[in-house]
């Protein structure tokens, strides 16, 4: 089988029916696809069916591509079945390296040599799972964020035998599945987003664990502070913002910088890249703008009996 056009995927596998599993499942239903899946799990498929039905009034709400239907999922004996004639392979087990090395063996043994192979491992490296592949170079890291049937984000890595046409049909087929897709520059574990979350829960715990607040605090102080921001302006652009009408330099000018001249300079041009098109004015009401609608649109969780 010839790798189709990112676009024009019509069969996805999911090998691993879990929550993220069957929540990637509902997400290439709702994008028009057929979606076959393997789980050896008691009832698996009966629990897959459960999620997706859980997800569908959203993705109903967010939108249905041409020919979505439920009715497009089926449940296949085993791994070779599911990704015998699969235009594209995503695995989804749990997060055993081991494990997820011996998958990629077997999906790699089964699937067409030229359709590209994802895990949504969350730290692996791909070098790793690709290490007993014969196809190799057709393996990459498309890991999502829970609930992976909403959360669009999707970050792509490949491994060192990894070719660069796989990276970049996988970005595509993500971006044209309705994803937000992010290229990284090289592998690592546990990739970008997973380490910035680390970075924030460590100093979390360490802040209750020095008493100055305690956890509910914390939810607080990010639900209704920087985390209302962070949902559509990331830490660069807040940075760049949080300097007023000067913007990045004003912030650097006023706080210090703590790297070297190399690194200013990089921070600097990035935001130039990203901003330099629009005054302070318009990317503040841009920012105020989407304040708005996560204001207007929040709903606190349910209180307690």
């Amino acid at each position: 089988m010839t790798r189709p056009a990112p676009d024009k995927v019509d069969r996805v596998a999911c090998v691993g029916g879990g929550y993220i599993g069957a929540g990637w499942a509902a997400g290439y239903l709702a994008a028009g696809k057929d979606v076959v899946m393997s789980d050896p799990g008691p009832d698996a498929e009966a629990k897959a069916r459960v999620i997706i039905d859980q997800a569908w009034p959203y993705l109903e709400r967010l939108g249905l591509a041409e020919g979505a239907s439920r009715d497009r999922f089926s449940f296949a004996a085993n791994v070779a079945e599911a990704v015998g004639d699969a235009h594209f392979v995503q695995e989804s087990a749990p997060d055993r390296e081991d494990l997820k090395i011996d998958l990629f063996k077997q999906m790699d043994a089964a699937a067409p040599a030229d359709i590209v192979l994802a895990s949504s491992s969350s730290a692996f490296l791909p070098s790793r799972l690709q290490s007993q592949c014969n196809h190799p170079e057709r393996v990459v890291i498309g890991h999502p964020f829970a609930p992976s049937y909403l959360i669009p984000l999707v970050e792509v890595v490949g491994g060192e035998a990894t070719d660069q046409e796989a990276i970049d049909w996988a970005f595509d087929f993500y971006e044209a599945t309705g994803r937000k897709a992010m290229k990284l520059k090289k592998e690592v574990m546990a990739y970008v987003s997973n380490r910035l979350q680390h970075v924030v829960f460590e100093e979390a715990a360490s802040l209750v664990a020095q008493g100055v607040c305690d956890y509910q605090d914390i939810d607080t102080s990010v639900a209704y502070g920087p985390g209302l921001r962070w949902a559509f302006a990331g830490p660069v652009t807040c940075y760049h913002l949080g300097g007023g009408k000067g913007g990045v330099r004003h912030m650097i000018d006023h706080f210090g910088w703590k790297r070297d001249d190399e690194a200013k300079d990089q921070l600097i041009a990035a935001v130039d890249d990203m901003y330099g098109h629009l005054s302070m004015d318009e990317l503040e009401r841009w920012r105020d703008e989407n304040l708005m609608v996560m204001l207007e649109g929040l709903k606190a969780p349910p209180k307690k009996a």
